[in-house]
């Protein structure tokens, strides 16, 4: 059991009391959710002085989730990069205040992006640089901070696509995230690798892992063991990629947390 890897989770500042005996019990990593949203990102005190107040003697990694809703880091138009690069500054000062290691960034690439961007010689590479362009006071930031933003899939189709990026920056604050259940829909619905292939990909840039359960219809964020994934061949996976990617358990009931965690430490994957 202690040679098992121990899994972490993304919990609310509000829900860390009810999960405190847990995530104190082996200093899990944990993920805050909360700062992805624009509102709290413009008043993040409040939040930011509740969970410093909670996981006082915590000794876990701590990450958040970083901002995404209503753009794409890919995008070419100046005006909206200057809000995105603002949004990302303004969770790089969270990650500051909180002592956070890590971010979780949303990919922007999808199934159109897998077909169409070898349509001209120059469309990865214009695509890539639309994306470092963006990120690029970010990274520079989060370096100095030591801060990771963790690239994860969303509608991606092709691991390929966000590794590349990852590769072409080539830097300690940009490593990649894999989310168990956006994978597995990608594979049913859209044909994609299935969710193992999308881990053995990212190799050595694998720095993140987020655990839900679905059927592969949507994105169901359901407790471990609740759906169809095969979570044998995803923890072979891990375990041939080697490393410490934080493991976090990421469903919409928090109550059913440590009952995820139950699931995968009944079939001898995880603590």
């Amino acid at each position: 059991m202690t040679d098992l890897p121990i899994l972490g989770a993304q919990l609310s500042v509000l829900d860390l009391d009810r999960h405190r005996d847990w995530l104190f019990e082996k200093n899990r990593d944990l993920e805050l959710p909360e700062f992805c949203l624009p509102d709290i990102l413009a008043d993040p005190e409040p939040f930011v002085d509740k969970a410093r107040a909670k996981l006082d003697g915590w000794q876990g990694r701590l990450g958040i989730h970083g901002p995404f809703p209503g753009f794409e880091l890919n995008t070419t138009d100046r005006e909206m990069r200057a809000v995105v690069q603002k949004r990302l500054d303004q969770a790089l000062g969270v990650c500051e205040r909180l002592g956070a290691t890590q971010m979780v960034i949303h990919s922007p690439y999808d199934h159109w992006d897998s077909c169409n961007l070898d349509n001209a010689p120059r469309d990865r590479s214009k695509s890539i640089g639309a994306i470092l362009d963006t990120l690029s006071p970010a990274l520079d930031r989060a370096e100095d901070q030591g801060v990771e933003m963790v690239l994860e899939n969303i509608r991606d189709t092709d691991p390929a696509l966000r590794r590349a990026v990852i590769e072409a920056a080539d830097s300690p604050a940009l490593r990649l995230s894999v989310d168990t259940g956006h994978a597995h829909w990608a594979h049913v619905v859209c044909d994609a690798p299935p969710a193992d292939r999308f881990l053995t990909d990212a190799g050595g840039a694998l720095a993140h892992v987020h655990l839900q359960d679905s059927d592969g219809y949507a994105d169901r964020h359901w407790p471990l063991g609740r759906g169809n994934i095969c979570w044998f061949g995803l923890f072979e996976a891990l375990d041939r990629v080697g490393g410490r990617p934080r493991l976090i358990v990421e469903i919409n009931d928090f109550d059913r947390v440590e009952e995820s965690a139950r699931h995968l430490e009944a079939l001898g994957l995880a603590q």
